[in-house]
């Protein structure tokens, strides 16, 4: 299971990425990925959209069934990965690269508080295997 060192995750299996001091990439970790199987379809929320941190905030449909994606941190959608949409097998073949879901404006800093280590992550996936 591939946990890159310089994200911070949640315990529903996103992945966050400092961009700048007001701004983070986020989308679905290796293990959600792999859980999901071949994923077919990805809904993504309009940029300019708010978001609350823990809420349903992307929807990702696999062979197998349709699942939520929450925001990692509150804040505004400022870019979507149009690419995802027309091709969502990159979410399986890259999801900490080419596989990303949106760009947030952060609202909260203090929220990162609550994200996870990668080793705290490491930890929580695989008390799920």
């Amino acid at each position: 299971m591939n946990i890159p060192n310089e994200l911070l995750y949640t315990k529903t299996h996103e992945w966050v990425k400092k961009s700048t001091s007001k701004e983070v990439i986020m989308g679905i970790t290796d293990f959600a990925q792999q859980q999901l199987k071949d994923i077919v379809f990805v809904e993504l929320p309009s940029v300019g959209k708010e978001l609350k941190m823990g809420t349903p905030c992307a929807v990702v449909e696999s062979v197998k069934a349709a699942y939520d994606i929450y925001a990692p941190v509150s804040g505004k959608v400022l870019k979507i990965n149009q690419k995802i949409q027309e091709k969502p097998q990159l979410v399986n073949e890259d999801p900490y690269g080419e596989g990303w879901f949106l760009h947030i404006e952060i609202s909260n800093p203090n929220e990162f508080s609550s994200l996870l280590s990668p080793d705290q992550y490491r930890v929580a996936s695989e008390s799920e295997h």
